[in-house]
């Protein structure tokens, strides 16, 4: 979903775990575990920017976790990734 949202974006790794650059920047990456998966948006910034949004899910400063049979809705990850690229490339 992440690369329907930024089809420009540049697929790596950033800290061992799928991430996501523009421009040499990463803006998104995700992670999964047993129990759950979570968003990760590589800033500690972002959460506070939407947190009526956030606060459905368990929330770290770098983190947003959610269950795996449950995928995080688009416009959801929409948001999230509009604020950290507006986060790394200020206008």
């Amino acid at each position: 979903m992440i690369l329907e949202v930024i089809p420009d974006a540049e697929q790596g790794m950033s800290y061992t775990l799928p991430a996501f650059r523009l421009n040499g920047k990463v803006v998104a990456g995700f992670a999964a575990f047993k129990n759950h998966l979570s968003y990760l948006p590589h800033s500690g910034s972002v959460f506070p920017q939407l947190p009526e949004e956030v606060a459905p899910y368990k929330t770290s400063t770098g983190a947003l976790q959610f269950p795996i049979d449950e995928p995080l809705p688009k416009s959801l990850v929409e948001k999230l990734v509009k604020v950290r690229i507006e986060q790394a490339f200020p206008a």
